[in-house]
């Protein structure tokens, strides 16, 4: 049987697998250790064993678990409702004022927990009722959150830039600044297109009535609860730009800090430690196995040749090295669909970047790319992770297909996003190459 019947066997088998509803790591770990096995004989299960050790001694990937602490501690001792607040005494009289607010918030918040569920959760259960109970349309009010909580995938700490680091043998440090720019770029093109679309619609996002607004002394009072989060971030931030520590260090040092906010905010309990490392072990235990089991799968199509079998397809299409890098952005855009980021990362990654080398791209740009795409992924039917997250949070009233309906608007907006940073690499690359080389 040829690599290319087997290769695209594999991926069938995978597919087939997974619309029966199995979760994404038993599917893709089991095809791995079934083709390996009926290739090689027990023999083939000796492939799997160093790339899966290997995975369990980075000392890259301990800063996921740190980080991920930092991010649940900062959620659940209530400074998003303290961000919230500020941003929506300061943006509340505007139209769509508060719902810029909550992209503003996301976009701190981001920089405080580098994955995408904690903004999204937070902002559904604080700034959601805030925003319905104001008249403002519930598409609008969804898909703003939904879309800014995805901006915890881009700004960092990312954990999506962490695991790149490890996959692609990247410095964790310049995909960190790769993403910072991006970052804002997209929430100024949320923020625009709120604006706009409020001042054509007044009715989908009402100012705040002039006897609720409040004086220029209160928004100064409500901006003291940005100070804890900024010391937070800058420290963890300045550490790594400074050469100080390492990204796993500089995660200690995050994690330490919000501990520490949490507490000089008086909202430092037993519990929320507790609630925090017990959500934690779930969601690392949960990016680790997914990990796992794709490096199972990849060693395997990897030791079949599919990293000459994809180049072979790439090159033999003749649409040079744009049509290629666009190629591969499309098979993102798709797979995002279906499959965690996680899973997408180790599956596609050790076939493109070759590619990308060979054809002269900065693999840091390209990262940049692939977490861009990833934030689309996680709002796109059917396995649109931010929409499960919402659905979790909304009231009853709003459906699924609601949901499905508010995100196209901000998925359109990531594409365009997405296309600028391809078009202008210098947005991704500039402040990485200033900082660290």
């Amino acid at each position: 049987m040829s690599m290319t019947v087997i290769t695209v066997l594999m991926f069938c088998v995978m597919i087939l697998l997974l619309l029966t509803g199995m979760p994404v790591t038993f599917v893709i770990g089991s095809v791995g250790v079934i083709f390996a096995f009926f290739l090689w004989g027990p023999g083939g299960l000796s492939m799997l064993i160093y790339p899966t050790y290997g995975l369990s001694l980075t000392f890259l990937l301990a800063a996921v678990p740190l980080f991920i602490f930092m991010g649940l501690i900062m959620q659940r001792s209530g400074i998003a409702d303290d961000l919230f607040e500020a941003m929506y005494r300061w943006a509340g009289g505007l139209r769509g004022g508060m719902a810029v607010g909550t992209i503003i918030v996301c976009a701190i918040f981001a920089a405080m927990v580098g994955v995408s569920g904690a903004a999204t959760v937070a902002m559904g259960l604080i700034a959601l009722p805030a925003m319905l109970k104001r008249n403002y349309s519930k598409y609008l009010s969804t898909g703003t959150i939904q879309a800014g909580g995805a901006l915890g995938l881009l700004i960092p700490p990312s954990i999506p830039f962490l695991v790149y680091a490890f996959v692609a043998q990247q410095s964790a440090g310049m995909l960190f600044a790769s993403g910072v720019l991006p970052g804002l770029l997209l929430a100024g093109l949320y923020i625009i297109y709120i604006i706009v679309r409020s001042a054509i619609q007044p009715n989908l996002a009402p100012a705040l009535p002039i006897d609720e607004r409040y004086s220029f002394k209160e928004k100064l009072r409500s901006l003291k609860s940005l100070i804890l989060p900024f010391a937070v971030i800058g420290s963890v931030m300045g550490c790594v730009v400074f050469g100080i520590t390492t990204i796993t260090e500089a995660s200690v040092i995050g994690a330490i800090g919000a501990l520490i906010a949490a507490s000089a905010g008086g909202k430092l309990t037993w519990k929320i430690v507790r609630e925090s490392l017990e959500k934690t072990t779930v969601v690392t235990a949960m990016v680790m196995w997914i990990a796992l089991a794709a490096v199972c799968f990849g060693s395997i199509y990897t030791g079949l040749g599919a990293v000459k079998l994809v180049k072979d397809l790439f090159f033999g299409l003749g649409l040079g090295p744009w049509g290629i890098l666009i190629c591969m952005q499309l098979s993102f855009f798709v797979l995002g669909m279906f499959l965690d980021d996680t899973a997408i990362m180790f599956l596609t990654v050790p076939l493109y970047l070759p590619i990308i080398k060979q054809l002269g791209f900065d693999p840091i740009w390209f990262g940049t790319l692939f977490v861009i795409n990833m934030q689309m992924a996680f709002l796109t039917p059917p396995y649109g992770l931010n929409l499960f997250y919402m659905k979790g949070v909304v009231p009853k009233e709003i459906t699924m297909t609601d949901l499905y309906k508010s995100v196209w608007p901000f998925v359109v907006i990531q594409g365009v996003g997405l296309a600028i940073v391809m078009m202008f690499p210098q947005i991704a690359l500039w402040l990485p190459y200033a900082l660290f080389k």
